[in-house]
């Protein structure tokens, strides 16, 4: 309990910052396994990064094609997002164990088997990429400059065996932490089993919503990188996407968290727009005429154009649910007190488990 002179936003400030969420042995160990496979892969990439800059011959950037400079920027691209990828899952981890959603800790290992996909896709591009920057000669003279490949499989290798052991004893541990987090949410909701219900499909909507973000993300700066051949309105536009997509995720969330129907309307219409805009792109990468565009990457975007399509048709789905949801009492479940009692507020407020609903307390079993 907080002492009577701490002002509320000194609670909330040590609630969102403290350590106290990695309290249990199964948070602490499925944050650790999360954290030292982002410090073994990145080292991995940073030393593909490393061997493949130094052995690059310099040209000048007007002497190169467009083909060139695509197989140039391929592995910068996939070591920045793999960088971004494992930073990104940490701080999903860190938002799941802190909130003890069940949910998103699921969708955590399911983005690392997706992780796991793209591992093995970057080892066959990375390898082509090698082999026309060798014949249009790109790198070194030296022999070592040249077997490059030969010096850097055996880390490319390592990285998908690394995040695939990662991925199934994160799958042990999402099972404990399932168990150990039931309590918690049987003491925010209660044993209704309909509110239960409806809380669930909450929780799904928003681990989607943040999931949606890494993939459109990923497939947007492969193809502003490496891609060739976009003219100035298009690549405006794609930039563009960029803070349009976060504006409306976020958006996304708040409607839906209020229950406002026509702003939860709204942002479903904008995710149809977004669905027509991933299938035109799934379809320009083979299109004959521009597929020439897409050589470099043509396997990884691909990649993240289903999965990011797949990932928008479940939000749209579960859209649909949670609004149908709606005037059925979530929503004081969800949302927290405006003015909190310092003397009953403790360190733990912003925890979904610890939100106070203003619903009657008797339990009812339907």
């Amino acid at each position: 309990m907080m002492a009577s002179g701490v002002p509320p936003s000194s609670g909330r400030k040590k609630a969102l910052f403290s350590l106290e969420f990695l309290a249990s042995k199964w948070a602490k160990l499925f944050f650790l396994t999360v954290l030292l496979q982002a410090l073994a892969c990145v080292a991995f990439e940073s030393y593909v990064f490393g061997r493949f800059q130094f052995s690059l011959e310099y040209q000048e950037e007007s002497d190169i094609d467009d083909r060139l400079k695509s197989q140039y920027r391929t592995i910068p691209t996939f070591l920045t997002l793999f960088i971004f990828g494992f930073l990104y899952m940490l701080f999903l981890t860190w938002d799941a164990l802190r909130l003890k959603n069940t949910i998103q800790i699921i969708g955590l290992c399911v983005a690392n088997l997706a992780i796991f996909v793209y591992a093995i896709l970057q080892i066959d591009q990375i390898n082509n990429s090698i082999d026309v920057l060798l014949r249009e000669g790109a790198l070194k003279p030296d022999e070592e400059d040249r077997n490059v490949w030969a010096l850097c499989k055996p880390f490319l290798i390592a990285v998908p065996a690394v995040v695939g052991v990662v991925t199934v004893i994160m799958g042990g541990l999402a099972y404990q932490l399932y168990r150990e987090f039931a309590w918690d949410i049987l003491k925010q909701i209660g044993a209704d089993y309909r509110m239960k219900k409806r809380f669930l499909h909450y929780q799904i909507y928003i681990a989607l919503l943040k999931f949606d973000f890494f993939f459109f993300l990923g497939f947007t700066v492969q193809f502003l990188v490496i891609v060739n051949g976009l003219n100035d309105v298009e690549l405006g536009l794609h930039v563009a996407a960029i803070p349009i997509t976060i504006a409306i995720l976020l958006c996304a969330a708040f409607f839906t968290r209020r229950e406002n129907r026509i702003g939860v309307c709204f942002v479903i219409l904008l995710y149809f727009g977004g669905l027509a805009y991933f299938f035109f792109k799934l379809v320009r990468i083979y299109q004959p005429g521009h597929s020439q565009d897409y050589d470099a990457v043509r396997r990884s975007l691909t990649a993240f154009a289903v999965l990011t399509i797949i990932l928008i048709i479940l939000t749209i789905i579960n859209g649909f649910i949670c609004m149908s949801n709606f005037g059925a009492g979530l929503k004081a479940h969800l949302l927290r007190p405006t003015a909190p009692d310092p003397e009953k507020e403790d360190a733990n407020s912003y925890q979904m488990n610890d939100q106070k609903p203003t619903l009657p307390s008797r339990m009812t079993i339907d």
